[in-house]
């Protein structure tokens, strides 16, 4: 295991975390000492939610080693029982309990709880944060469907009904893409039975085999419990993931076909990325390099979007995905690049800087790469930051979702060439740092006031290192402080003289 800054993925814990937050009626007790309780921080914080997660620690320190840190689990299991009242318990160990062995799941097993009991097998030091969500959902859905057999009947006169698997709490946009992914299967007259994890209960995953198929909207946590109710129930799976475009398109042929529907006509205005992407403002983007990096689904996806919606040309293509690592490398062979499977970010940075691309389609690590080495970028995939939770509809998928990508991956370019131009232009008398604004007219260019104490150059550089949004009142607070003591020329020693008058 190697120490890091940053990181792709969290411990497997964090996986279970997301699904049994997503869920109603699911509890997660967790063996773990202080320091790892880090879930309220993520899910209110990050992601915003409106309540607290449904995790229970041991919260086991140093002192409890020497003694019986199963009394504490033991304790930490009746109360979860007690205080929630879950119907399904779900119990495992962080990546620091995990070292001392205790099996938390066998022990709570053994102890009679008056709920199901899904312990969970999750190894920290080879696996990752959505290894863990997928094997956790597979392990309720096995759970919680009943034995494997034959698919009920779909009543007479019922439409075809579909799963939706896969979306989950802390989710890249998962909450507005599924309103887009109802909205396409409702237009073909589908209706959707369960969408799981993602605001169910376990009733509701007892409910799975009634479908005629499921679509895997997210194969990084559905893939394993979509097999699992093929091969049990033999729904069949929608494993096109509709963003983009012709994505979109093809999934509503895939599901038009699953629920033995008449293939559906194209809709050629639901969106309004492909006029967008052929007008004339857009043209000049014909071309533009493109260096793309996520979990396997979006990028893989984002890189159609790219090449056959936006015209851009793809010059790398990776994953932090290692579970995924044969579909990033075929998608990348079909666009002629080396494909970059990693999940070091100082790898991932070292390609970026060598092949400089004019946009970065990435997480919220290529964000803070893409500042360093001055390259516009945008958020096509987790990890993601709290500005990657908006409160607007904000869709990754379906005609909307299309629409959203042309916006967020073309306006970054746009500011790009606008910075560029300015920078190219540094020296002109309108561009340069000291013109007044042009909006002023006549005013901005007015002598200022006779009793008006000149700023010295080395104060207003100084100056220019305040931040933007408090500058203005950093320069009225000293040019008001040297007025006062009769100061001609404002220095640096006069800025910081001030600064500290006013902090007082």
């Amino acid at each position: 295991m190697r120490l890091a800054v940053w990181t792709y993925e969290g411990p497997p814990h964090i996986g279970a975390m997301r699904v049994a937050t997503a869920m109603q009626g699911v509890h997660y007790v967790l063996h773990a000492p202080q320091g790892d309780t880090y879930a309220d921080l993520l899910f209110t914080m990050i992601e915003r939610r409106g309540e607290r997660p449904p995790v229970t620690y041991t919260t086991f320190e140093a002192r409890d080693l020497g003694g019986d840190t199963a009394a504490l689990l033991r304790a930490a299991l009746h109360e979860a029982c007690e205080r929630h009242q879950p119907q399904v318990l779900l119990v495992g160990a962080s990546c620091t309990a995990e070292l001392i062995q205790d099996d938390p799941g066998g022990l709570a097993r053994r102890m009679g709880l008056p709920v199901p009991v899904i312990p969970l097998e999750l190894p920290a030091y080879q696996r990752r944060e959505n290894w863990g969500a997928a094997e956790t959902f597979y392990q309720l859905v096995r759970a919680c469907a009943g034995p494997p057999g034959p698919r009920p009947p779909r009543p007479a006169g019922a439409p075809p009904r579909c799963n939706l698997l896969g979306p989950t709490a802390l989710g890249f946009r998962h909450r507005d893409d599924l309103l887009e992914v109802r909205a396409l299967l409702a237009g073909l007259g589908i209706a959707v039975n369960v969408v799981a994890p993602l605001g169910a209960t376990p009733a509701d995953l007892a409910r799975l085999p009634e479908a005629d198929f499921n679509v895997v909207l997210y194969p990084e946590v559905a893939e394993p419990a979509a097999r699992w109710l093929e091969r049990s129930f033999g729904q069949p799976a929608l494993r096109v993931v509709p963003i983009g475009v012709g994505a979109t398109q093809d999934f509503l042929a895939e599901a038009a076909r699953l629920a033995g529907l008449p293939p559906p006509a194209p809709a050629a205005a639901a969106s309004r990325l492909p006029w967008y992407s052929r007008s004339v403002d857009s043209t000049y983007l014909t071309g533009k390099r493109v260096f793309l990096f996520g979990d396997a689904t979006h990028a893989i996806a984002a890189a159609r979007v790219a090449t056959e919606e936006l015209g851009f040309e793809v010059v790398g293509l990776g994953s932090y995905s290692r579970e995924f690592a044969r579909e990033v490398r075929a998608a990348a062979a079909q666009y002629g690049v080396e494909p970059l499977v990693t999940d070091d970010y100082l790898e991932v940075e070292a390609r970026i800087a060598e092949l400089q691309p004019e946009l970065i389609l990435g997480t919220q690590m290529e964000r803070h790469i893409a500042k360093r080495l001055g390259i516009p970028c945008t958020v096509i995939s987790a990890p993601v930051h709290v500005q990657d939770f908006p409160a607007r509809h904000s869709p990754q998928m379906g005609h909307e979702g299309a629409n959203v990508l042309f916006d967020s991956w073309v306006h970054p370019l746009m500011m790009g060439l606008e910075e560029h131009l300015l920078a190219m232009f540094r020296e002109d008398t309108e561009f340069n740092d000291a013109a007044p604004p042009s909006h002023l007219g006549h005013a901005a260019a007015a002598p200022p006031p006779p009793d008006l104490a000149a700023w010295g150059a080395e104060a207003e550089r100084e100056l220019q290192k305040v931040p933007f949004f408090v500058r203005g009142k950093a320069r009225r607070n000293t040019e008001r402080f040297a007025r006062e003591r009769g100061i001609v020329t404002i220095t640096v020693e006069t800025l910081y003289d001030a600064k500290a008058h006013f902090a007082r």
